[in-house]
Formats: C-alpha cells, sequence, structure tokens
C-alpha cells in the first residue's frame, strides 16, 4: 500500500504483561509471577473493545512486554499461551503487529532469547506499509543493551539505514516508528535511566529520525502515559494494558493519520469498549 488512500486509524496497546500484577502486589518481580487472571480478563476486554469499533482499525499494535516472565522463567510459557488464546479472537480483518520488549527477550537479549521470540511472535523488527504510511518495528532492547549480541545490533542498524533510503524514495506520508522502550518520556535531554534510553544512543537515534522526517515513536514500558517532542518529532508513550505503575487506567491508543498529521487519543478499556472512539475523530476520518 504505497498510495495514499485517506485518513485512517490504528490502535496501539502497550504491556498486557501477564503476571506483573501480582509480582508487583508482593513485591517479587522475579518470582511472583505465578498468577495473571486479572490481565487476561483485561486483555480480554481490549480485544473486545477493538472488535466493537466502527469503522475498523487498520491493525491492532502491542508494543512490547507481552507476558511479564522473563527468557527462560517458570511461568514464561504458560502466560504466553494465555495471551495468544485470547488475542486468537481478534477481528480476523484486523492484523496484529507485535514489538519485542525487555521482558519477552531479556534486558540483555541474546541470540538464542530473540530466536525465541521470533518463533512466537514473529520478527523483532520489520516493516511494512499502510495506505501511504511507511511503519518501522524496532527491537529497542538492541539499543538498551546489545553487549551479548553486537553482531544483531550492527544489523538492525544496517537494516534500519536501507530502510529509511526506500521511505526518502517512496515519498511516503508519514513515517512512524514502533519500539518498547522510549527515547525519553518528557524531555530529549533528561537523565538516563530504566525507563528511557542511554543519552549518547538516544541522541544519535532521534538525530537519525530527525533528519528521515520520522513524525512519531510509539512506545510502551512505562505503564503511565508520557511524551514530547525533539524538532518535531513526537515521543507518545502509552500507559499498560496490564499493570499501571501511574494514576492512568488500564487502556488502549486510537491513532488517527490523516494527509497532514497524527492524532492520537489515549481511552480507558472501559470507555473505548461503551462509547468507541469520539465524534471528534472519527470526523477527520471522514475527510
Amino acid at each position: 500500500e504505497y498510495q495514499w488512500k485517506g485518513p485512517f486509524y490504528f490502535i496501539q496497546g502497550a504491556d498486557p504483561q501477564f503476571g506483573l500484577m501480582k509480582a508487583w502486589t508482593h513485591g517479587d518481580t522475579s518470582n511472583g509471577d505465578d498468577e495473571w487472571g486479572e490481565e487476561i480478563k483485561l486483555a480480554e476486554q481490549a480485544v473486545q473493545a477493538v472488535n466493537k469499533l466502527n469503522p475498523k482499525p487498520k491493525f491492532f499494535v502491542l508494543c512490547g512486554d507481552l507476558v511479564h516472565g522473563m527468557p527462560g522463567s517458570r511461568w514464561k510459557k504458560n502466560q504466553e499461551q494465555d495471551l495468544k488464546d485470547v488475542l486468537k479472537n481478534t477481528d480476523q480483518d484486523i492484523p496484529l503487529v507485535f514489538v519485542s520488549g525487555n521482558h519477552d527477550i531479556g534486558n540483555t537479549p541474546t541470540r538464542e532469547t530473540i530466536d525465541d521470540y521470533c518463533k512466537n511472535w514473529g520478527d523483532d523488527y520489520f516493516s511494512f506499509w499502510v495506505g501511504g504510511v511507511f511503519f518501522l518495528v524496532l527491537n529497542s532492547q538492541l539499543y538498551f543493551d546489545s553487549s551479548k549480541c553486537p553482531e544483531l545490533r550492527q544489523a538492525q542498524d544496517a537494516w534500519l539505514d536501507e530502510q529509511l533510503a526506500v521511505a526518502a524514495n517512496q515519498k511516503c506520508k508519514h513515517i512512524i516508528v514502533f519500539q518498547h522502550i522510549p527515547l525519553f518520556l518528557s524531555k530529549p535531554d533528561e537523565d538516563h535511566d530504566y525507563f528511557n534510553l542511554d543519552k549518547s544512543v538516544r541522541q544519535e537515534i532521534m538525530e537519525k529520525f530527525h533528519k528521515a522526517g520520522i513524525r512519531a515513536v510509539f512506545s510502551g514500558h512505562y505503564h503511565r502515559n508520557a511524551g514530547g517532542s525533539y524538532k518535531g518529532l513526537e515521543m507518545v508513550v502509552s500507559s499498560a494494558i496490564g499493570c499501571q505503575l501511574g494514576q492512568d487506567t488500564h487502556g488502549l491508543r486510537v491513532v488517527v493519520v490523516t494527509e497532514e498529521k497524527v492524532v492520537h487519543r489515549y481511552y480507558s478499556l472501559t470507555e473505548l469498549g461503551s462509547h468507541g472512539i469520539e465524534k471528534e475523530l472519527l470526523d477527520m476520518l471522514a475527510k
């Protein structure tokens, strides 16, 4: 779909993270993830809300931390199977797009953990076109800590440069990026911590994205809504479908893409499920 066909929208979710709610409540984030009934219900609620939407979204993207169990941990396989069972009920006309998070491939990923993720969920980085808009899915763990697989980081970097060259040649309307870890939470020069990327890496990526004309980066990881901008590049951080670490509600983000801009709004699962998308956004789609 290289050609612009008019406004459309997609749904962004993040961090269903089956197992975190109990682990967080019990203060044992390493081994306390042996129950995830609450998260199953929330993920089901998310799927039901998405299925009801009219018109249908072009796709539903999940920005990482699909489950809480780290690679090799006791409950990971069960958590993944339960999430797949919920997601199977997504309307078959709404493609699912998966982004790898730190819990999916490990804080310090290896070739093995990434291979395992790819077998389960698909490629850890790839691109696709929807109606003249170019989307890039990145593996942000390779930017966070690629010490155990430096060659995979180099491969993603080389691939990304090629993709940005393709986008420039195709004269796409917008370029939009999905990754798990935000570049930054509110300010491009904020200090580095667990929830953002290291400053030197971040600066290099932001500059590359800015030069390529990338419009927005959508991420999760923070379990709260946040964001900011860098030279016209918008950083959008969406809260979780699952466990909340701040004051936000379990929710999903509706993203409307028009010829001129990318407009988005975060909805609670209840609000989206019962009322759908507000008139203001629907009007933008009708133009």
